[in-house]
């Protein structure tokens, strides 16, 4: 049943004026898996789909904000297995952003909740209640939190050759952060950009959710995250379309574009030694993209 081929995610090389003090810096592209599934959000819901429709569920439930990856990819491969989607939005728009928009498109049933409900959405109750307004209901947590959501993670280690010394990925959940941990050799650094304010606090989950042995060897940076989620200013675009002229690869503005703007610091500053080799993974979402597209010069 899978929709995705996955062998269309390739490593590509940055421009050697990248490397700045390290012996080489790759990209992992799984934003190349799908135009909309693309990146993680692909491995963390297979397999919540897989069991979903094998168990008999005719509709999928999940969580997000107006920009939400996860929503617009749920929505898109419920759309191609003809699976119902309902997607619980946080906040209340007086126009719907283009992610949005394009889960409608896709035959997602979108329910707009306060702020306050929004943060509920873990309660038992407020799950109760879901599952009792709606008939043969699979719920999958925001940004696939689940355990189906982490075995899927894990798979892209499955990508990712031994040789690097440091892996950079960011991260919103921390599922693809403790999917990796999981897959990887405990040698192989792991280092975490969270973007959004005080995004430290995931090392506890992340944490939990590791076994001993595996809990070490990585480090989160939640300083770049220019204002908090989903926030931006001219210094984070110009460092975009700059990355693109000089390598070639899109980012988008949510994640990959903070992890790529920190991990530069990160070499500017010195953080890593000349033998080190680093890979950035790619995480998609360039679909997050559409709402400044006017200032990118890799979107027409």
């Amino acid at each position: 049943m899978d929709i995705i081929d996955e062998s269309k995610a390739i490593i590509q090389p940055l421009n050697s004026e990248w490397y700045n003090g390290v012996a080489k810096i790759d990209m992992l592209r799984l934003d190349l898996l799908h135009p909309v599934i693309s990146g993680n959000k692909w491995y963390k819901l297979k397999h919540n789909i897989r069991y979903a429709i094998s168990s008999g569920f005719n509709t999928i439930l999940t969580f997000g904000g107006g920009y939400s990856n996860h929503l617009v990819a749920t929505a898109a491969a419920t759309n191609v297995f003809n699976v119902r989607s309902i997607g619980i939005v946080r906040g209340n728009y007086e126009l719907i952003t283009p992610t949005l928009q394009k889960c409608v498109a896709l035959g997602m049933q979108l329910l707009f909740v306060s702020k306050d409900d929004y943060s509920r959405k873990e309660e038992t109750n407020l799950l109760r209640d879901l599952g009792l307004r709606f008939d043969d209901l699979f719920i999958i947590p925001e940004g696939g939190a689940n355990e189906q959501g982490r075995v899927g993670a894990k798979e892209i280690a499955d990508l990712i050759p031994s040789s690097y010394t440091h892996i950079c990925v960011s991260g919103g959940t921390g599922t693809t952060l403790i999917g990796l941990r999981n897959g990887l050799p405990v040698s192989q650094q792991i280092l975490g950009f969270i973007p959004m304010k005080g995004g430290k606090y995931l090392d506890e989950y992340i944490s939990k959710h590791l076994p001993l042995e595996k809990n070490t060897n990585k480090q989160l940076f939640d300083e770049w995250h220019f204002g908090g989620f989903g926030k931006w200013n001219d210094r984070l675009i110009e460092f975009m379309n700059d990355f693109y002229q000089v390598n070639s690869i899109p980012l988008d503005i949510v994640y990959t574009g903070k992890m790529m703007y920190g991990l530069k610091e990160l070499l500017k500053n010195g953080f890593f030694s000349e033998q080190d080799t680093i890979l950035c993974v790619h995480t998609g979402g360039l679909q997050g993209n559409a709402s400044i597209s006017n200032k990118l010069c890799y979107i027409s």
